[in-house]
């Protein structure tokens, strides 16, 4: 499969940029990731800002609305959340809000879905916040039902938290089998068992190949449980490259990272990060994303098409 990267924009604070201008920045942002080679853009699901990109009180743009909105600003690049918390929306109209921006996308959305973890963003919006073994059961029920709806004939289901009773998605995607369904997290026990049953894509942070290639083999393990082809779905990853200019650049970028994690992690010119990925890609990894945390302006997004062209992408 040939090599794809992401551009995911979990940050709307931007320097001098007023509120009224905000949405114009992001779709600069967007337009640029397309013109570079990028294959997706995603947005961060959430409703206020989290821990490790800023303070809760930076700016956070809700997420379909955006990306509705820049469904008629490109014509490129897919569209989703990386990714959608469960306990959020609905199911059955988070299915119809994909649908619809598959629609008017022109067949470019993703379903990106995960059993959600900010508990205090819950509480605050007023959110239930369940136990695990509930999160995950309604990750379940909701892809059940986004598979279900996504079909286009009439369909009922009902699981354990959730039930939808002859319902219809009119009109139906574009996309012949509807939205290709991204399943966030690598939980083992039972993320990994949940994207066997629906998943096309799945997608993990950075954290070593041997720990990646220790949940490739349980995903497998459990996709020949119930006798589906591993091959199937797509392993993609939080980017495990930095590309920067310059060696000032690379020492800064590493000094904001926590000790622990630098191991996993590369940063460097596009040959060094080109370089860097081939081991991934080798491993069957197809798809990695970069983020408007430290790709803020066009230049250096720029160094980030550079590398992807490298990798043959």
């Amino acid at each position: 499969m040939k090599p794809w990267f992401g551009f995911h924009m979990p940050n709307y604070t931007y320097p001098d940029v007023p509120p009224d201008k905000l949405f114009d920045h992001v779709v600069e942002q967007a337009k640029t990731a397309e013109q570079l080679g990028f294959s997706l853009v995603t947005v961060m699901d959430h409703l206020f800002q989290i821990g490790g990109v800023g303070p809760e009180d930076n700016a956070m743009l809700e997420a379909y609305t955006v990306l509705g909105a820049l469904a008629r600003e490109t014509s490129k690049v897919k569209l989703g959340t990386l990714v959608t918390g469960v306990t959020y929306r609905n199911p059955a109209f988070l299915a119809k809000t994909v649908t619809t921006l598959d629609v008017i996308s022109g067949g470019r959305a993703i379903l990106g879905l995960g059993a959600a973890w900010n508990e205090d963003e819950h509480l605050a919006f007023g959110y239930t916040f369940p136990p695990v073994k509930e999160r995950m059961d309604r990750l379940d029920d909701a892809l059940a039902i986004a598979k279900g709806m996504f079909k286009g004939e009439r369909f009922s289901y009902e699981g354990p938290y959730s039930r939808v009773d002859n319902i219809i998605d009119s009109p139906r995607p574009i996309q012949p089998d509807g939205p290709r369904i991204m399943v966030g997290g690598g939980g083992e026990q039972r993320t990994l068992r949940i994207a066997a049953k629906y998943a096309d894509m799945t997608h993990w942070f950075p954290m070593g190949m041997e720990a990646l290639n220790h949940k490739t083999d349980v995903l497998r393990g459990y996709c020949e449980e119930i006798g589906r082809d591993p091959a199937e779905i797509e392993r993609t990853m939080g980017a495990p490259v930095a590309v920067v200019a310059t060696d000032a650049e690379r020492d800064a970028f590493l000094e904001r990272i926590p000790p622990e994690r630098r191991s996993a992690l590369t940063a460097g010119s596009p040959q060094a990060c080109a370089d860097a990925l081939q081991p991934y890609l080798d491993a069957g990894f197809s798809g990695f994303t970069f983020g408007n945390t430290v790709y803020r302006t066009p230049e250096s997004m720029a160094l980030v098409g550079e590398t992807l062209r490298l990798i043959g992408g």
